[in-house]
């Protein structure tokens, strides 16, 4: 499956980057295998929903993955970072929503302030719930929401 191939070796360029400071590759360097069958099994999963941008030269940039009302996988090459792609995406995945979906979820670490500058910016909000990673050292995750209106529309309002 060369696409969960694709999809791996972009997230781990941007992971090894964007998390360095939570997972040092040292110590605990990116669970290649582990991610790669998560990937394999989500593609098959009808479920999940995944949605990639491609630049001029068919490669791959972005992504983003969910499933029912979870956000599952976001990200964006690094060379991409602060052209606005991430906007882009993140607006073309809510619109895979279905209309009947009233709250959207998504899980980030706590100690990712990009990320979560990211989702806040873009009306999602924490939820005051938390998990740990299942990838050593088992890092907090936060769990962030997005409530949607009756007509299925994400709310444009921005908290703080």
């Amino acid at each position: 499956m060369a696409e969960a191939e694709a999809l791996v070796d972009l997230q781990m360029a941007a992971s090894v980057v964007a998390l360095a400071h939570i997972f040092p590759q040292e110590a605990h360097p990116f669970p290649r295998d582990d991610v790669l069958g998560r990937w394999r099994a989500e593609l098959a999963d009808p479920d999940v929903a995944v949605l990639v941008s491609i630049d001029e030269a068919g490669v791959m940039t972005g992504f983003g993955a969910r499933r029912h009302a979870e956000l599952l996988h976001f990200g964006t090459a690094p060379a991409t970072w602060g052209s606005g792609l991430a906007s882009d995406l993140h607006d073309a995945l809510l619109a895979t929503w279905p209309s009947g979906t009233g709250r959207l979820r998504l899980r980030v670490f706590r100690d990712n302030h990009r990320a979560r500058r990211f989702w806040e910016k873009h009306g999602w909000e924490p939820t005051g719930e938390s998990t740990r990673s299942p990838f050593e050292p088992r890092p907090l995750l936060l769990t962030y929401e997005r409530r949607r209106r009756a007509s299925g529309q994400a709310n444009e309002s921005v908290s703080g």
